[in-house]
């Protein structure tokens, strides 16, 4: 079953998110964070996939305090409008788009333990989330943009994290990868031979291999520490 709801933040912010359920009685819940192109067709579908699994998701719209029902596709005039859209939920005051997360992270835990998953701009949101945010079992980044920037690096996670990157993203240089992957010790760091967004099939970049082999890990990751 699949519905969109309402949610409200600390402070007051009402925001939509799409929310999928499995049959049956949830093995936990998954929060996932969009890509700069919204809650689109392909973030509804990866929420859809970790329902099947039998998990409650849920994808908040991250870009709302911004902007209103963004659902954006690959071309790239639709590249540009995200990265802008970004850059302002980037400048909003602290703390930001984090406290919709935080509350997508409360709905999330009335149905067990809570892993929160997210791709490219949604990446860097989950890895800050693991860092900043109480009530996350377990997290996963895929490709997260800025994750290797020095701010991002210090950062020490309060939950168990497998962080996906691919060697060949010009966008997250390998040696900052590395980097990142000595600084903290304790997150699982896998490289794919693959470009940015390989995991998802509506892009260019997608990496069927890739995308399976970091799909079977994360389902893995999230069996060992949300059930």
């Amino acid at each position: 079953m699949t519905t969109d709801l309402q949610l409200t933040a600390a402070d007051g912010f009402a925001f939509p998110a799409y929310v999928a359920h499995p049959t049956g009685r949830p093995l936990g819940a998954i929060v996932v964070l969009q890509e700069i192109f919204g809650v689109n067709a392909h973030i509804r579908a990866v929420v859809n996939s970790y329902a099947a699994q039998g998990y409650v998701a849920i994808a908040p719209a991250t870009f709302h305090r911004v902007l209103a029902g963004v659902n954006l596709g690959y071309a790239p005039d639709d590249i540009s409008a995200g990265v802008a859209l970004k850059a302002s939920v980037e400048a909003l005051p602290t703390p930001g788009v984090m406290r919709d997360i935080a509350a997508a992270v409360a709905y999330a835990g009335q149905f067990g333990k809570v892993g929160v998953v997210g791709y490219c701009w949604g990446g860097l949101l989950v890895w800050r989330a693991a860092c900043m945010l109480g009530g996350i079992d377990a997290a996963v980044p895929y490709y997260g943009g800025g994750m290797t920037a020095p701010a991002e690096v210090a950062r020490s996670p309060l939950c168990p994290v497998l962080a996906h990157f691919g060697e060949q993203d010009h966008a997250i240089p390998l040696d900052g990868v590395r980097v990142f992957k000595t600084a903290q010790p304790a997150v699982q760091v896998e490289i794919y031979p693959a470009q940015h967004g390989f995991h998802c099939d509506h892009r260019g970049a997608f990496h069927p291999a890739a995308a399976l082999l970091a799909t079977q890990r994360t389902l893995a990751f999230f069996e060992t520490h949300l059930r």
